[in-house]
């Protein structure tokens, strides 16, 4: 009963090892902006924390004409992504510099994320770095 109960343990502790690759602090591909990965149940959530060009940038291109005034900072950029082995998928990317959002997956290479938007069969993948 004893070696269940730590075979269990281990292998949760292993789970919440995986879970914590991807969780942190990413400097975009272009070095703009960090944004933040965090789970909230069981899906994950990235948002900028900051910005190149400071706090002050604004939403300008977001489709929705009432969220145009609002500052980039504390935007969730990635949302929804649900684990499928060693990817997270199933979610979304929105892009502030067009105003568009793509389906998205993610999926950690080492020290860097792979983080890909799709629009139909075609895609981009970025390469994100740890902060």
């Amino acid at each position: 009963m004893k070696r269940s109960i730590i075979c269990l343990v281990l292998a949760l502790m292993s789970v919440a090892g995986y879970a914590q690759n991807v969780l942190g602090k990413w400097v975009t591909t272009d070095n703009e902006s960090n944004v933040e990965i965090y789970q909230s149940g069981d899906k994950l959530y990235g948002k900028i924390i900051w910005l190149k060009r400071g706090e002050g940038q604004l939403d300008v291109h977001n489709p929705d004409k009432s969220l145009r005034s609002r500052k980039l900072l504390g935007v969730n950029i990635l949302t929804g992504l649900t684990k499928n082995g060693k990817k997270w998928e199933g979610g979304k990317i929105y892009n502030p510099m067009n105003g568009k959002t793509y389906k998205c997956t993610i999926c950690l290479e080492g020290n860097t994320l792979k983080v890909r938007g799709y629009v139909g069969v075609f895609y981009e993948t970025h390469t994100w770095t740890r902060e």
